[in-house]
């Protein structure tokens, strides 16, 4: 197990549990009756030197968190997503679930400060992506691999330079913008608006330039944003997928047969860039993000647009300099020839181990 964290035992106390994620710098805080709070620390769970939590113990910093009307909505589905902010403390995103034992929590930290493009090392053309005024932008990648915090240096970026209406649709609202140049209006689903896909059938009347989807969940949320993209506004989505061209493959696969050709037809002609995000753990401590990128051109239009999909990844990896398109497998390399990620985490973590394996042999 891991090496356990010391802390002096007490009463438990949710708001001291989450000031340990703060204080420790890690991104998650785990509640789960049968064992000690655990907090993650680059990538891997660590204890916490704290007694084991009862299923009483759970509950009790559970309920304390949340309103009544949430507390009826758990207790009927199992289920509950929210999020939330504690005075001088920070910004979380919850999930409450019940397992065979009592109810399981899991924080994830939200930084306050949204961070700007330049410093996370964000690739330089995202500056130049969020100047589009239409067409679809696709942040993809796993659970905890940094996709709502670069879409949210996106649209700060935008908020820092331009005036414009931004709709975001979030389970739940991660990232609270201030207004600075732009307007925004953010609505979480659950409290704010039934569904993503109701959502984004009303967005249009409220005259958006920008919509944020938090996230692309089925055919009809799926659908509305290729609508919204075609129709001059600019979109912004995710996807939990590991490659830029698996993300196209994904989208199309959601819809029936039939309709495959029509959506094809729209992806191409709306579809701006597809960013596939991961999180490698960076020698020294912390962790590093590769950023697959794929930009849409011509030859790309035309591979989606006649179900050639598997040829993009080719297409990805000619004249580079010009189309401002990378691999993930060129990124890892990279971060190893800089000696920031160790050859063991970079196969571990590659959608393409046995390419990457030939080339850090060739390094």
């Amino acid at each position: 197990m891991s090496e356990k964290i010391t802390q002096t035992p007490q009463k438990m106390d949710i708001q001291k549990l989450l000031k340990s994620v703060l204080a420790y710098g890690s991104s998650d805080l785990h509640l789960v009756v049968g064992s000690e709070p655990q907090i993650r620390i680059d990538k891997e769970l660590r204890p916490l030197n704290l007694p084991v939590l009862t299923a009483t113990d759970v509950e009790e910093m559970a309920y304390s968190l949340i309103e009544d009307k949430q507390k009826k909505k758990f207790e009927e589905h199992n289920e509950l997503d929210f999020s939330f902010e504690l005075k001088n403390i920070g910004r979380f995103r919850a999930n409450f679930y019940r397992t065979i034992h009592g109810i399981g929590c899991a924080f994830r930290m939200i930084p306050i400060d949204i961070p700007t493009l330049d410093e996370y090392n964000n690739n330089p053309i995202f500056k130049e992506l969020v100047k589009r005024e239409k067409g679809l932008i696709l942040v993809t990648g796993p659970t905890g691999s940094g996709k709502s915090t670069t879409l949210a240096s996106m649209l700060h970026e935008i908020n820092m330079h331009e005036r414009r209406h931004i709709i975001t649709v979030e389970d739940p609202v991660e990232f609270v913008h201030t207004n600075i140049k732009s307007l925004f209006s953010q609505r979480d689903v659950g409290s704010n608006t039934d569904s993503f896909a109701a959502a984004l059938k009303y967005a249009l009347r409220q005259d958006p330039d920008i919509i944020l989807i938090g996230e692309m969940r089925d055919a009809e949320t799926i659908g509305a944003a290729l609508t919204a993209a075609e129709t001059g506004h600019l979109v912004f989505g995710t996807l939990h997928t590991n490659s830029a061209p698996g993300t196209i493959n994904r989208i199309i696969d959601v819809f029936d047969g039939q309709e495959q050709a029509q959506v094809r037809a729209q992806l191409a002609s709306s579809l701006v860039a597809v960013i596939s995000q991961s999180l490698i753990p960076r020698i020294g401590g912390g962790k590093v993000a590769t950023q697959e990128v794929l930009i849409t051109n011509p030859a790309i239009q035309n591979q989606i647009r006649e179900d050639k999909v598997h040829q993009i990844y080719s297409q990805m990896q000619l004249n580079q300099k010009e189309t401002n398109m990378s691999t993930q497998s060129q990124e890892l390399i990279e971060l190893y020839r800089k000696k920031v990620i160790t050859k063991e985490n970079a196969l571990r973590n590659s959608n393409r181990p046995e390419e990457l394996a030939k080339m850090l042999d060739s390094i």
